[in-house]
C-alpha cells in the first residue's frame, strides 16, 4: 500500500498517469488531504466511485497514533507517536510569538552517537518515510485544531531524533510536501534542516535550489573536544566539515546557523569562545547558543546563566552574531530521545 501523505506533487502526478488518470487528479487529492483534511477516500466526493475503489485498494491515508502525550506549563507539547510497525518516534511543538514550530524526527533512533543526546541510546532502528514525517505535522495540527484557537504549525525544524542527511531522499520529499502551496503551505524560509555534519549531504542540499535553512550541530570549536562529544567528527573532522559549509553558502547564498550546546566545564570556556570565533570567521553564519536540557540519561550539566551570557558577550564583541535559544518544556521530557528512551526501557531513577 502506498501512503499518499508521502508523495510529493511531482511524484503523485506521475503516479496518477500510471493509474490512467489525468495529472490534475494529484492536485485534487492534495486538496482533500491538506485543505479539507479528509480521513478516508469515501469523503472525496468529486472523485468517481470507481477510482475511489482503486484508491482504497492500493493506497492508504494512515497517520501515526499518539502513544504518549506530555504538555509543559509553557504550552510545549511532546508526543511519542506509534508507527504502523509499532516503532515509536518523538515530535515536539514549541510556541513562539511568531508562530508554532514543530521539531520533526527523521529516523527511529540514531546512530550518530553524540554523547550528550538521548536519541542514540537505543540506536537507529530505521529511517522514517516521508509520510511518517508528514504525519508528525498532521497529528500536531489536529491537536492544535482541537484547542479551538485556530492555530497550526507554521515553522518546521528537522532537528528531532535522527540525522536528516542519513535519510536524505525521504527528507527532501517531506520538505517538498510541506512547502507545496497545495500541501501544508509552510514557507521555505520557515523550514530548517539540522545536521551533525555529513559533508556529502550538505553539498547535495546546496544544489537542491531550495530556500530552506541549514543548521550545523557544531557544539565544539576544535577536533579534540568535538571527537569526545560527537563521534561523527572522527569520520568528518572540522577541516572536512567547514569547507562543505562554505561551499553550501556560496552555492545557496543562504546563511548557516551553528548550533552550540553549552555544557558546564566542557565547552563553555573563554578559550572555546575564542576558538569558535576563529573557526567560523569568514562565513555568513550565526551561532545559536543552547542551554543544556539536563537528563539523568546523560551525565552532562548545563552551564550557569552567567557563563552562558559571558560566552555570548565574547562572541558579540568579536563580531559574531549570536543568540541564546529560548527554552521550552523544562518540566517534561523535552530533550531529544528522552521520552522514548524512558518508555522503551531506559527509565530514569
Amino acid at each position: 500500500m502506498i501512503n499518499l501523505f508521502g508523495m510529493e506533487m511531482k511524484k503523485l502526478e506521475e503516479q496518477m498517469l500510471l493509474e490512467g488518470q489525468k495529472k490534475y487528479r494529484a492536485t485534487q487529492l492534495y486538496l482533500w488531504l491538506y485543505e479539507k483534511k479528509a480521513t478516508s477516500f469515501d469523503e472525496m466526493s468529486d472523485i468517481s466511485l470507481k477510482f475511489r475503489e482503486v484508491l482504497k485498494e492500493k493506497y492508504t491515508l494512515d497517520l501515526p497514533s499518539i502513544y504518549t502525550k506530555q504538555v509543559s506549563s509553557d504550552g510545549t507539547i511532546k508526543l511519542l507517536l506509534e508507527l504502523n510497525d509499532g516503532m515509536k518516534v518523538e515530535t515536539v511543538l514549541m510556541r513562539y510569538s511568531y508562530g508554532n514550530a514543530i521539531c520533526v524526527s527523521s529516523q527511529v533512533g540514531c546512530n550518530m552517537g553524540c554523547s550528550f543526546c538521548s536519541s542514540g541510546l537505543l540506536g537507529k532502528q530505521r529511517n522514517l518515510t516521508a509520510d511518517e514525517m508528514v504525519g508528525q505535522v498532521m497529528v500536531m495540527n489536529s491537536l492544535l485544531r482541537e484547542e479551538n484557537r485556530g492555530g497550526r504549525v507554521t515553522h518546521i525544524v528537522v532537528m528531532g531524533t535522527g540525522e536528516p542527511m542519513d535519510n536524505y531522499d525521504n527528507v527532501m520529499d517531506f520538505i517538498r510536501i510541506v512547502n507545496n502551496q497545495k500541501g501544508l503551505a509552510i514557507g521555505a524560509r520557515h523550514i530548517t534542516i539540522s545536521t551533525c555534519g555529513l559533508p556529502d549531504g550538505i553539498r547535495k542540499y546546496a544544489n537542491e535550489g531550495l530556500q530552506t535553512n541549514l543548521a550545523i550541530s557544531l557544539h565544539a570549536p576544535n577536533n579534540e573536544l568535538r571527537n569526545k562529544l560527537m563521534k561523527i567528527n572522527k569520520a568528518y573532522p572540522l577541516e572536512v566539515l567547514m569547507p562543505a559549509v562554505r561551499e553550501y553558502e556560496q552555492i545557496s547564498n543562504r546563511r548557516v546557523t551553528y548550533e552550540y550546546l553549552l555544557l558546564e566545564g566542557i565547552n563553555d570556556t573563554t578559550e572555546c569562545a575564542d576558538q569558535l570565533v576563529n573557526l567560523i570567521k569568514g562565513t555568513m553564519g550565526y551561532v545559536n547558543l543552547i542551554p543544556y536540557n539536563e537528563t539523568k540519561l546523560c551525565d552532562y550539566k548545563r552551564s550557569s546563566n552567567n557563563r552562558v551570557h559571558a560566552f555570548l558577550d565574547y562572541l558579540s564583541k568579536h563580531g559574531v552574531t549570536a543568540t541564546i535559544r529560548k527554552e521550552f518544556g523544562s518540566d517534561i521530557d523535552a530533550a531529544c530521545g528522552q521520552l522514548r528512551a524512558k518508555v522503551e526501557g531506559r527509565n530514569e531513577k
